[in-house]
């Protein structure tokens, strides 16, 4: 035997509230927008209907609660509608139309009534339909669900509807003047239809003037001042710009305003989206590309849908393709601006760089017009890529920052101009410039290929610094490091350590192992046998006082000494982490300095060593 559900309307009203609508204040919504709905159903069948919203708040002289009289003059119902759609939970007097005419009406739920039990718990509502037999009816509806339908003893004159609120005496602060104003302007502020407020201080009609968007201006200039101090006063925020908003899809218009300000690039913008020109919602996130953050926009909808609480919208095809469009209308903006303006488009940038070159990335078109004005770090400073490759016809990077540290200093000094990729999106951008620039050559660049650039020894020099060179090479092989002796500048930098992309994953790989158990110990030694790549190296510099200086120390352990530590120091100067071995022989190499310095005998050897005349062979 079937059953049919029971549906109890005390636990339905407790789910609107607290559930599905952001605040009791939505009953004003939900009024305004089923009598936008009956105007535009009677302009079906009156074209040249024009319709009007009241609202009457009639205040009791006994201090009991208000009364708030809502009242259109649109298609009314029939008693048969009044049935099926004012007690019917889920049902919508727009249903059988929405397909065939979306565009006309805002719900199609059958649910926004019910929200006006948030507020009170009777409703009454006098209609008139202009497709019935010109009776006037009233339905009253509790709370409890009973309802009761019967020909009212006040007829209306015309078409339309009245729905009469009594406030709870818990809601009554939704009942006010001040109140009632400001939400009725709150969410019907771009409605075309006169909206009027009577209360007890008089008559008003409520400011409804429209979409800002679409008026006429006399100039370019008008329209955007005109813009912005709508987005001012809508937002409170003093934007750099606004760009025009419109996608066929979905039926969208609107704009756009650049933020001051760059945020968070993991933020999402909240927009203020209105569906049938009544307020969705001020908190949409799901409206424009993710790598839109730069903007916050405000636009009107005709044809995308409402989720159940008609405060965002259903994420569905129209959605995103609504979406794709509003992202070329900014698109657009910014390969205009790069060709129109640069100076401003600069600017932009120094705000927003982050958004830019996500839409770089995105679209090849875009990335063409937008590379060579993007500002890049590089080891002699700032620079527009544009200037980069007027002084240096190879562009060369490095894609970690620890990478530009290491050789920044060093490579400036050589002449050598590295870009810092390691910011967001920077190493893509600059992997993407060959494919889509001709004749463009672009080169990972690291600390293993700076000894290339570096100058030779000469054959006495050479002899001079053998001893020292055979003495790091013994030290530096249980560390897979090998040693090389070159000139290079600064002079100041004694020794510099490289590695390429391999032996840095080595370390890595070792520095992890001494930190496991034994189970991911062994799988970590299959790696580090596995891993290939060019051994390491450390390359003294003999421009260096202190280098020339160690060429010429004759006892061995102080040379021993000062290798292993001129090593640690390369290691800590080029940001690379120590493993154990390398914590003892820095613990080891300070206790032997600590001991040479207080005249051990280390020291004394030191000393006789370096009371020579200085270098042998050097000058």
């Amino acid at each position: 035997m079937d059953h049919r559900f029971q549906v109890s309307l005390r636990g339905v009203i407790d789910l609107l509230s607290h559930h599905l609508y952001s605040s009791p204040g939505v009953y004003v919504r939900e009024l305004l927008q089923n009598a936008t709905d009956a105007i535009r159903a009677r302009q079906l069948l009156e074209p040249g209907h024009a319709g009007t919203v009241r609202l009457e708040l009639m205040e009791k002289q006994d201090g009991s609660p208000p009364t708030l009289l809502f009242t259109d003059d649109g298609v009314g119902l029939t008693e048969d509608e009044i049935h099926r759609f004012l007690a019917t939970i889920g049902e919508s007097s727009k249903r059988e139309a929405l397909e065939a005419r979306r565009n006309d009406f805002i719900g199609q739920f059958g649910i926004g009534l019910l929200s006006c039990f948030m507020v009170c718990d009777e409703l009454l509502v006098v209609t008139r339909s202009a497709r019935g037999d010109g009776r006037t009816l009233e339905w009253r509806g509790r709370h409890d669900g009973t309802y009761a339908v019967r020909p009212s003893e006040h007829p209306l004159a015309q078409p339309g509807t009245q729905v009469f609120l009594v406030a709870r005496p818990d809601m009554t602060h939704w009942f006010t003047a001040q109140r009632l104003r400001n939400l009725a302007s709150h969410y019907g502020g771009l409605l075309p239809f006169p909206v009027h407020l009577t209360t007890p201080e008089g008559a008003e009609r409520l400011d409804t003037s429209g979409v800002p968007w679409r008026r006429e201006y006399d100039s370019a200039a008008e329209r955007r001042k005109a813009l912005l101090a709508y987005g001012r006063e809508l937002f409170d925020t003093d934007f750099v710009d606004c760009i025009p908003l419109r996608s066929t899809a979905g039926d969208v218009d609107g704009v756009a305003y650049v933020l001051p300000a760059s945020p968070h690039f993991n933020s999402r913008q909240k927009h203020r989206v209105y569906l049938k020109h009544m307020l969705l919602s001020e908190s949409a996130e799901n409206l424009l590309p993710d790598w839109a953050f730069f903007v916050k926009c405000v636009v009107n909808a005709n044809a995308l849908r409402p989720t159940a609480s008609r405060e965002s919208f259903y994420e569905d095809e129209a959605l995103a393709a609504a979406r794709e469009s509003l992202g070329q209308s900014l698109r657009g903006y910014l390969m205009e601006l790069a060709r129109e303006d640069p100076r401003a488009l600069q600017r932009l940038i120094a705000l927003h760089g982050l958004s830019v070159k996500a839409l770089a990335l995105d679209d090849d078109d875009f990335y063409r017009l937008i590379i060579h004005w993007l500002p890049f770090e590089t080891s002699m400073g700032m620079m527009t890529l544009a200037d980069y490759r007027r002084a240096h016809p190879v562009v060369r990077y490095t894609s970690t920052l620890d990478g530009f540290r290491q050789i920044a200093q060093v490579a400036s000094a050589q002449g050598l101009c590295i870009i810092n990729a390691a910011y967001t999106h920077d190493t893509s951008l600059l992997e993407k410039l060959p494919h889509a620039v001709p004749d463009v050559q672009v080169e990972p660049f690291s600390s293993a290929d700076l000894p290339q650039s570096f100058e030779e020894l000469t054959l006495d020099e050479r002899e001079a610094t053998f001893p020292l060179l055979r003495m790091a090479e013994r030290v530096l092989a249980p560390f897979r490091c090998g040693a090389v002796v070159k000139k290079f500048y600064p002079a100041e930098v004694p020794t510099l350590y490289s590695a390429d992309a391999e032996g840095a994953f080595r370390r890595d790989v070792e520095r992890a192992r001494e930190e496991s158990d034994d189970l991911f110990a062994g799988v970590l030694d299959s790696v580090v046998a596995a891993a290939g790549g060019e051994p390491a190296q450390l390359c003294f510099n003999l421009h260096n006082p202190v280098v020339r200086r160690l060429a010429a120390v004759a006892d061995r352990d102080m040379l021993k000494l000062s290798v292993e530590m001129l090593y640690v120091q390369a290691l800590l100067l080029g940001h690379h982490p120590l493993n154990a071995q390398e914590l003892v022989l820095l613990n080891q190499g300070l206790l032997g300095l600590l001991s040479a310095h207080l005249g051990g005998e280390g020291g004394r050897g030191g000393d006789e060593g370096s009371g020579g005349a200085g270098p042998r062979g050097l000058h």
